[in-house]
């Protein structure tokens, strides 16, 4: 009996993709242009984590909605507050960004009044138990550090691939990789949306996500190319069609998980559903319009002696059907 999910695209599946490679590969460099660029003239909307501001704990006798304290500060001139609770749920830690002319002692006090008039109401108190205004040095050493973590996820995708198939496809899959994270970073840079510590580590998930997808499919390249008499454009083409069932529905259901996390994880947590859902649809598309097409270019061009023992290969060669 068959299950309409499970066979939403049909196994034999007989698209041509190499077909539009150049096309493909034109839109995906075009995109990933406008997003360097969006990067480099408007730059990040960086939150508190990046740019230092005042970290507040407050105890509630009663818990209070998030979305209705961030409404009160936001009309006090914190438009960009973070709330969330820690925990029981009447207690609440806030981060908050200087009203512009504020710093130092002058912006702790003013923040800790705007709180304390935020999460008060009648018959529920409210006391501050921490107040602390958190510089922008810590901020430039969270970004750095960042920054180290992605330099060395692409470097440890890079040494994985080139030792579990060959240096070429360590190429391609890490340029595929990286396109998607410029894409999604490039997102928050167009939309202006906060930048904070939660979306860099959807920025991280993207790409374990991102190699994943594309290594599954590179796997199934190699496979081919051991077993198929054809062309490096036909096998590769193979291979995409053969992995597009498994493909699609895999990240359906990702997307999925990740949009109740959007809707339901609370403000704290959107930012990083919003780069996780992002990359998903930005890695789908790329493990198929993109990985393999860069494998039909320049110096990057697989053939069959790229993947068996050169000592090997007429013999092996020899035995196929």
């Amino acid at each position: 009996m068959k299950i309409f999910p499970l066979t939403l695209l049909p196994n034999d599946a007989n698209i041509d993709f190499m077909r539009m490679r150049w096309v493909s590969i034109a839109v995906a460099a075009i995109i990933m242009f406008v997003a360097i660029g969006a990067m480099g003239t408007r730059g990040f909307n960086y939150a508190l984590d990046f740019t230092g501001g005042n970290l507040i704990e407050a105890h509630l006798d009663k818990p209070m909605p998030l979305d209705a304290v961030r409404e009160k500060l936001a009309a006090d001139g914190y438009d960009s507050a973070q709330v969330q609770t820690y925990g029981s749920g009447n207690q609440l830690l806030i981060r908050l960004q200087p009203r512009e002319g504020e710093s130092g002692d002058v912006a702790t006090k003013h923040a800790a009044e705007a709180v304390t008039k935020a999460v008060t109401e009648a018959g529920n108190k409210a006391d501050i138990v921490r107040n602390e205004f958190v510089g922008p040095q810590v901020g430039k050493e969270l970004a750095l550090k960042g920054m180290y973590a992605l330099v060395f996820v692409v470097v440890g995708f890079l040494i994985y691939i080139a030792f579990r198939f060959e240096w070429k496809f360590a190429v391609a899959a890490i340029i595929t990789t990286l396109h998607d994270v410029i894409v999604v970073a490039g997102w928050f840079a167009v939309s202006g949306h906060e930048f904070d510590l939660t979306v860099l580590a959807g920025i991280l998930s993207v790409m374990g996500y991102s190699i994943n997808d594309t290594i599954v499919v590179f796997d199934r390249v190699r496979e081919n190319f051991r077993t198929m008499r054809a062309d490096p454009e036909t096998v590769l083409n193979k291979s995409i069609n053969q992995t597009l069932s498994r493909t699609i529905i895999t990240s359906f259901v990702a997307f999925l998980t990740v949009l109740a996390l959007y809707l339901y994880g609370g403000g704290s947590l959107r930012g990083m559903a919003e780069s996780q859902m992002l990359g998903i649809i930005i890695g789908t598309l790329s493990s198929i319009f993109v990985a393999c097409p860069l494998l039909t270019l320049g110096m990057l061009k697989v053939t069959k002696q790229d993947l068996l023992p050169k000592a090997k290969d007429e013999a092996a060669l020899a035995r196929r059907p």
